[in-house]
């Protein structure tokens, strides 16, 4: 009489153990279980920087290069003398950063504005832009120019460097 309760509840222990921990069984007998997937992070991947790109909205779909706007250039000429000028020469010269000469041919314009746009993320991400810092000592400050004030910046860059 008293087996059957016993008997009863040993019987739905087991049954429990065995659904719940079906993947301990090979495990317990020396085997190597595998899981069937791979186990995934809760934590989402953190996007590697791209030094070519930069890091900002700016990339090659949103910022679109043609032939020199003259207005455009003009424009960022007018912004550079408030905004750049006091620390960046023309030529390749550094004064307090470096020379903007050629850096359109060294640089592509979706990085320029990313750099002009969001300059603190990218100098503590972009081994180039680091290697500049350790030359000037000093980080080039966020001038909070728009979009199209760094776009008109750009395209003054650009007229810098021969671009008609």
């Amino acid at each position: 009489m008293k087996t059957t309760p016993l008997l009863l509840f040993f019987s739905i222990l087991f049954l429990v153990m065995e659904a719940c921990g079906g993947a301990s069984k090979d495990n317990a007998s020396g085997g190597t279980a595998t899981p069937a997937t791979t186990p995934k992070s809760m934590v989402e991947e953190a996007p590697s920087y791209d030094p070519v790109r930069g890091e900002g909205k700016f990339n090659a779909e949103n910022v679109k290069i043609g032939a020199l706007d003259a207005t455009m250039a003009s424009k960022g000429e007018g912004i550079s003398k408030t905004k750049c000028l006091s620390c960046h020469k023309m030529t390749d010269e550094r004064l307090v950063g470096p020379g903007w000469k050629g850096v359109t041919t060294r640089r592509q314009p979706f990085w320029i504005m990313n750099f002009i746009t969001n300059p603190d993320p990218m100098i503590n991400k972009d081994p180039a832009v680091q290697a500049q810092l350790e030359l000037c000592l000093v980080r080039m400050p966020n001038q909070s120019l728009t979009d199209d004030d760094a776009r008109n910046v750009l395209e003054y860059m650009r007229k810098n460097d021969g671009v008609q």
